[in-house]
C-alpha cells in the first residue's frame, strides 16, 4: 500500500506542483489549504508523511508541526518555505519538530528522495516500537500464563494475552492432562476470553515451533477479519504432547512472526507446567485417599462422623489424616497434619499413620504412641514436621485418655456449654520432654469435635478469630453428625479451600 502525503500550502500553484511530483512517485496525496485544515485531517485521515509550508494564513507552519507531533509523535513532517530560507529559519523547524526542511526552489528528485528518506526512518522507527510493545506484552503474558492456577485459567489469560499483543482476535488450542482439546478464545484486545471445547487434527505436526497460513474456516472459533487469512504457530515440546496452537489474523504478523513463535512456546511450557502438576495433584490425591479409613466402626454407645474436603484444584494436596479403629474394647481415634503440601508430604502422611496404627495394636497409651512416633520421625524423617492428636476412648465407661503434639485442641460440648481441650505439647519431630496422657470421662451426650487447621484458619482472620468462630458453632450440634460436619464446611471453611480440612466428630450416646 503506497504511503499517503498531506500537502499542507496556502499557494494553489505550489500545491499543485507539490501534489503532481509526489503523484506521479506513487504516493497518495491528500490537500489542505491552511493550518486548521490540515490539523483536522490528520485526526480524521490515515496520514504517514506531512509536507508543510511553513507562512500559513491563520497559523505558522513552526505552529502546525508542533500540535501536530504533540498529537501524533511519529508522524513525520517535512517543511517546505519560499521565504523562510536561512539558517535561523531552518533551525527553528528542525528545533519545533520538523524531520526536514527544503528551501525553495525545490527540485522534484530532491523532494522525493528527501521523502522518501524520512519515511524509511518513520517505517523502521514504527516497526522497532511495535515489536518493542508487543515484546512487553509478551514477556507480560508468559508471566500470567506461569502464574494461572487452573488450565482453564491458563488458556483465558493465553488468549486474552495473545488479543492485546497482536490488537485482534486470538484463538489458543491446548491439551489438558486428561486429553481433553480445549480452546481459549478472545475477540480483541480488552476483551474477557472463554473457553470452549475445540478439536485438532495433530497429524504431521512436527516437535518445535512451526507456523503456516490457513483459512480462517479452518479455525472458526471467533469472527476473523474479513479478507484475511490465519496464521498459526504451533509448538510441540515432545514426541508424545499434543501441540499447542495459538492462532491470530495474517494481517498482524511482520517477517518471520517472532513474536507468535515465541508466544506459542512460552504458552506451550506454561501447558507443560501445568500437565505436570495436574499428573503430581492426581497421583498425591490418589494416595492419600487410598490412605484413609474407608468406613467408619459401627462402636455401640457412640456416633460418629467424618468429613474430609481436599484443597481446591490449584494448590497442591496436603497431610492432613485421621484414623478410626477399634482396638481390644477401645476406640482409638487420631488426628493430624503433615507440615507442607506435596506428594512428598501425603507420603510421609502415610508412614505416620501407618507408625501410630502399629503402636497402638502393640497396646501403647497415646502419650507413648506419639513418644514413639516422634523417635521414628527424628531417625527416618528428620526434616519433617507434624502435628497430631491421640485418643482412646472406652464407650462403656467415657474414660478417655488423650495426648496431643501441637495439634489444635479439639472441642467438648454438652448442653449449649463449648470448651476446649487443652493438652500443650512440641510438635512431632522436636526433641522436648511431652506431659502426662490427659485423662477424662466424656459425659453421657457430650460431643467431641476434632479438625485440621484448614477449617478455621483464613486469610483475612486470626488463629484466635477462627477459634472463636468454631466454638460459636458447635455450641449446637446437630442430631445428625453428618449433616452437623457439613454445617461446620459451610459455616467455617473459605469458598476456596486453600488446605485440605479434616473433621471427625465424636458422640456419647
Amino acid at each position: 500500500m503506497p504511503a499517503t502525503i498531506l500537502v499542507v500550502d496556502d499557494s494553489r500553484t505550489k500545491r499543485y506542483l507539490l501534489v503532481s511530483w509526489l503523484t506521479r512517485a506513487g504516493f497518495t496525496v491528500l490537500e489542505a489549504e491552511n493550518g486548521a485544515e490540515a490539523l483536522a485531517r490528520v485526526e480524521v485521515d490515515r496520514i504517514d508523511l506531512v509536507v508543510l509550508d511553513v507562512r500559513l494564513p491563520d497559523l505558522s507552519g513552526y505552529e502546525v508541526c508542533e500540535q501536530i507531533k504533540a498529537r501524533h509523535p511519529a508522524m513525520p513532517v517535512i517543511h517546505v518555505s519560499a521565504h523562510a530560507v536561512d539558517v535561523a529559519d531552518r533551525a527553528q523547524g528542525l528545533t519545533r519538530g520538523a524531520d526536514a526542511y527544503l528551501t525553495e526552489p525545490i527540485e522534484p528528485e530532491e523532494l522525493i528522495a528527501t521523502t522518501r528518506a524520512v519515511l524509511r526512518y518513520y517505517q523502521a522507527r514504527k516497526r522497532a516500537e511495535l515489536l518493542a510493545e508487543r515484546l512487553l506484552g509478551l514477556a507480560d503474558t508468559t508471566v500470567t500464563v506461569h502464574a494461572a492456577p487452573t488450565f482453564v485459567r491458563l488458556l483465558e489469560a493465553a488468549a486474552e494475552g495473545a488479543a492485546q499483543i497482536f490488537k485482534s482476535p486470538a484463538a489458543v488450542i491446548a491439551e489438558t492432562f486428561d486429553g481433553d482439546c480445549l480452546a481459549g478464545i478472545c475477540a480483541g484486545p480488552g476483551a474477557t476470553a472463554a473457553v470452549v471445547p475445540w478439536v485438532v487434527d495433530d497429524t504431521g505436526v512436527p516437535t518445535g515451533a512451526t507456523v503456516r497460513v490457513e483459512t480462517p474456516a479452518s479455525w472458526a472459533l471467533v469472527d476473523w477479519p474479513a479478507d484475511d487469512s490465519v496464521t498459526v504457530a504451533a509448538a510441540k515440546l515432545r514426541e508424545d504432547r499434543a501441540p499447542l496452537y495459538v492462532v491470530v489474523p495474517t494481517a498482524t504478523q511482520t517477517a518471520r512472526t517472532p513474536v507468535l513463535v515465541q508466544l506459542a512456546q512460552a504458552v506451550a511450557a506454561a501447558v507443560e507446567a501445568q500437565r505436570s502438576f495436574d499428573e503430581e495433584h492426581r497421583i498425591a490425591v490418589t494416595l492419600q485417599r487410598s490412605l484413609l479409613p474407608r468406613g467408619l466402626p459401627t462402636v455401640a454407645g457412640l456416633d460418629l462422623a467424618v468429613r474430609y474436603e481436599p484443597a481446591s484444584a490449584q494448590t497442591e494436596v496436603g497431610g492432613d489424616f485421621y484414623e478410626l479403629v477399634m482396638l481390644d474394647g477401645h476406640l482409638l481415634l487420631a488426628i493430624g497434619d503433615v507440615a507442607g503440601h506435596s506428594l512428598h508430604a501425603a507420603t510421609v502422611m502415610a508412614e505416620l499413620r501407618h507408625a501410630v496404627r502399629a503402636y497402638a495394636v502393640e497396646g501403647h497409651q497415646p502419650g507413648e504412641i506419639l513418644h514413639r512416633v516422634n523417635e521414628l520421625m527424628r531417625t527416618l524423617l528428620p526434616n519433617e514436621i507434624a502435628t497430631l492428636c491421640v485418643l482412646l476412648l472406652h464407650p462403656p465407661t467415657g474414660h478417655v485418655r488423650l495426648a496431643s503434639a501441637g495439634h489444635l485442641p479439639p472441642v467438648l460440648s454438652k448442653d449449649g456449654k463449648v470448651e476446649f481441650v487443652q493438652h500443650s505439647a512440641p510438635l512431632l519431630g522436636v526433641r522436648a520432654p511431652r506431659p502426662a496422657d490427659l485423662e477424662f470421662v466424656l459425659p453421657a451426650g457430650a460431643t467431641l469435635v476434632f479438625y485440621t487447621d484448614g477449617l478455621i484458619e483464613r486469610r483475612d482472620a486470626t488463629i484466635d478469630e477462627g477459634l472463636a468462630a468454631l466454638a460459636a458453632v458447635c455450641a449446637t450440634v446437630d442430631d445428625d453428625l453428618e449433616r452437623f460436619c457439613a454445617r461446620l464446611l459451610v459455616e467455617l471453611a473459605p469458598p476456596e479451600i486453600q488446605d485440605d480440612v479434616a473433621v471427625v466428630v465424636l458422640r456419647r450416646r
